[in-house]
């Protein structure tokens, strides 16, 4: 087994693999905040530079922007205060899901009975003899 320095270990001799191996960073919710408060109060050629200066990449922002986004909607809503809260809520999702089948299904039914009033109007024109040319 070849060894190289990112396996030495700890302290106390025992060897872990990749030891020295960065660490993720973790952001609190306030960095980010600042950050995206920052970064849209500043002109276009200004952004790039907050970026290289916290070592962050645009797609944080975009992230941090939906998940901002998101949590403020689901703030607006509120979470469910009880179980009646939560039911009616379920019931509501499930009326809005047959509201939308039902919807589906009028508009089959409507195509279906065009396709038959069509083929109806075929089959008659077909049953009659043709007409000669005298």
């Amino acid at each position: 087994m070849t060894m190289t320095t990112a396996d030495v270990g700890t302290d106390d001799g025992v060897m872990s693999p990749r030891a020295d191996q960065p660490k993720r960073r973790k952001f609190t919710a306030e960095f980010k905040a600042a950050i995206l408060a920052e970064y849209d109060a500043a002109d276009r050629g200004e952004r790039g530079a907050i970026l290289r200066r916290e070592g962050l990449y645009s797609s944080h922002i975009i992230e941090w922007r939906k998940a901002a986004a998101a949590g403020a909607q689901a703030g607006l809503a509120g979470p469910p205060r009880d179980r009646r809260d939560k039911e009616m809520q379920a019931l509501r999702a499930r009326a809005e899901k047959a509201e939308a089948e039902l919807a589906r299904t009028k508009a089959a039914l409507d195509l279906v009975g065009k396709a038959h009033a069509l083929l109806e109007t075929l089959s008659e024109s077909a049953e009659q003899p043709p007409r000669s040319r005298r």
